[in-house]
């Protein structure tokens, strides 16, 4: 299903991309070599898939490598777990700040690759050569020797490289994808659209092997052979990104951002008594060219008007001998520091979500640990049935395409079917409900406990229906992010946008622990065990499930009036371009010669500026 949807795109993409002009500077940004396309998507994607098969065949099965082989109890070994895992997330910032800043996605995706195989191999070396001792140690009940301070301080300073090497490698390389297709034409549009969804499926390819085959290998005490494994994935992954560099369409980075939002807030407020001036009084740079390098213009918003002063012309500013950027900004420099704004109360809405996908790597293992899990005298292993929610993910994003897609489209008019924020809104309702399902599941295994045992009557199976849900939900919910913050974001921190997603799952692990804590706090008094007990057979794990859905209820909430607040990005093209667009759509490629005659007339005329869009006409497009 997957592939046709995947073939149907493909196409159409390809036949446009034999008929499309190389982007000029003026409305675009800068464009080296404007190749691109399926075929170095298509690269990209696999290259995805390897980075996290190599990544999760680590970050899998970490938490019983620290208690079997370094010998951790395992609430230490939890919170070591949950600290790497959200600082992975957090490296994915600087991933995307140097990109969009100084070294371009290209040499960003490249760089950070060569650190994740550095970590890779030094983790492989070490643990053969200090840590696995005896040979075949690490697997179930079989603890290992007394490890060395060398090997212990290699192996952590192995895992952050790889956590550094991910982290800052998966912002970057969505949005190098992206980079692939040209968002002028409507038709390469719906390919970028597809192109995230497909990125979200290469991601749980990869994921499918490493919670699988590897999970499987793992456990049984062939560790260094596990990441010898991850270290070819990540290796064969560098070498195919590498080979395919003479072809990729690459776009230049736009400088630093930070110096130019902040030259907002600082003009803005050094006028704090000056009325701002109507927006066609603003200041901005005469024809196309923007101010900030390789940037489009962004047309004026009529949101948070305070920062309207920092473009606002005084008597002073007119005087000066030379424009101060500290007291006079472009109202493109204005508005991109306002999509930033406009941006974080939608993403603050999202950690919430991020908590319930947590769950998956955390409490839902310890309540499959406690069910019973036998299939005739196989063991299943609890960690492996995050396989459903892989498989759950897999089948959802064909369904999307080629379902959901078309239906949806025909039904609201929006050939993308629903919006990324209803996406993102669909997708918190699912994952509230994965929690309510995981909640009532906890109920049946209590009241299927024997006394005196730990493990209840309740199969494991019984799990099913919450990863299931938990992998519905980030078909709607972390594609939809992927799609809104990097199609929102300003040309000038595409990357940054890109990473608020990862962001965003960094931020979930840290909460999920605040919250674990505060309920322990609050509810293990008196002699009470608490919701979560170490003995779950004692507890309520069921109660904090719930109460992990009502937040997610309240959440919603709030999603959306900061939903229906949103007012999206309105980037400046010429009316040419909008006449261009609008014939593609109507009339196809059958068109596109009359076209490309009115694109030579707009070049061959000396006078010819970008004009404010009206919203309705970019919404079509």
């Amino acid at each position: 299903m997957i592939s046709t949807a995947m073939n149907r795109d493909i196409e159409v993409a390809e036949a446009v991309d034999g008929n499309i002009h190389e982007v000029t500077q003026e409305s675009k940004p800068t464009v080296g070599k404007s190749r691109g396309g399926w075929k170095l998507a298509l690269v990209l994607l696999a290259n995805q898939g390897l980075a996290t098969l190599a990544f999760f065949g680590v970050g899998v099965n970490l938490v019983l490598f620290l208690i079997r082989v370094l010998d951790q109890q395992s609430a230490t070994a939890a919170n070591n777990v949950s600290i790497w895992t959200g600082t992975v997330y957090l490296f994915s910032l600087l991933g995307a700040f140097l990109s969009d800043s100084y070294w371009g996605r290209y040499l960003t995706c490249a760089i950070f690759q060569v650190i994740l195989v550095l970590g890779l191999g030094l983790l492989s070396l070490t643990s053969w050569l200090w840590l696995i001792h005896p040979h075949g140690c690490g697997g179930v009940g079989n603890y290992c020797q007394p490890t060395s301070k060398v090997g212990v301080f290699l192996f952590y300073l192995s895992i952050y490289l790889i956590a550094l090497g991910y982290g800052g490698h998966q912002p970057t390389i969505a949005t190098f994808g992206a980079d692939q297709f040209d968002e002028k034409d409507p038709k390469q549009q719906s390919s970028k659209a597809a192109f995230f969804a497909y990125f979200y499926f290469a991601l749980n390819v990869g994921c499918l092997f490493s919670n699988t085959i590897l999970v499987y290998y793992e456990d049984k005490g062939l560790w260094t052979m596990g990441f010898l494994v991850s270290l070819g994935s990540a290796i064969l992954g560098l070498v195919s990104y590498l080979a395919a560099s003479p072809w990729y369409r690459y776009i230049k980075p736009c400088g630093n951002p930070l110096p130019r939002v902040a030259q907002v807030f600082v003009a803005a407020f050094r006028k704090l008594r000056v009325a701002p001036a109507s927006p066609d009084n603003l200041y901005e740079l005469e024809g196309t060219k923007s101010a900030i390098k390789g940037s489009r213009k962004i047309l004026h918003s009529n949101e948070i008007m305070f920062l309207d002063k920092a473009a606002t012309i005084t008597e002073k500013d007119q005087t000066a001998a030379e424009k101060n950027p500290w007291r006079l900004c472009t109202v493109t420099q204005v508005e991109e520091a306002k999509c930033v704004l406009k941006m974080l109360p939608i993403w603050l809405c999202t950690i919430i979500y991020s908590v319930v996908f947590t769950q998956m790597a955390s409490l839902f293992v310890e309540q499959g640990d406690v069910m019973e899990s036998h299939i005739g005298k196989f063991h299943l292993p609890a960690a492996s049935m995050s396989a459903f929610d892989i498989c759950s993910v897999l089948i959802c994003t064909g369904l999307y395409r080629q379902c959901l897609v078309p239906l949806a489209g025909r039904l609201s008019g929006n050939p993308k079917g629903l919006s990324e924020l209803q996406r993102m809104g669909v997708g918190l309702i699912i994952g509230l409900l994965a929690m309510v399902a995981a909640g009532a599941t906890e109920i049946a295994r209590l009241r299927g406990v024997i006394p005196g045992e730990k493990i209840s009557s309740l199969s494991i199976f019984w799990q099913i229906p919450q990863y299931v849900l938990v992998g519905a939900s980030e078909v709607f919910m972390y594609v939809g992010q992927l799609e809104f913050f990097n199609g929102q974001a300003p040309d000038g921190i595409k990357s940054f946008g890109s990473s608020l997603c990862m962001a965003s799952i960094s931020l979930g692990n840290y909460v999920s622990s605040l919250l674990v804590n505060m309920v322990t706090h609050f509810t293990a008094k008196g002699g009470d065990p608490g919701w979560i007990p170490n003995n779950l057979n004692e507890g309520h794990m069921d109660r904090f499930y719930f109460l992990i859905a009502i937040l997610a209820a309240l959440d919603f909430v709030v999603y959306l009036f900061c939903a229906k607040w949103y007012k999206g990005i309105n980037l400046q093209g010429s009316e040419q371009e909008i006449e261009i667009m609008e014939n593609q759509k109507r009339n196809g490629l059958q068109g596109y010669e009359q076209e490309t005659q009115i694109t030579e007339t707009q070049h061959g005329s000396s006078s010819i500026h970008g004009k404010p869009q009206d919203e309705s006409v970019l919404n079509k497009v």
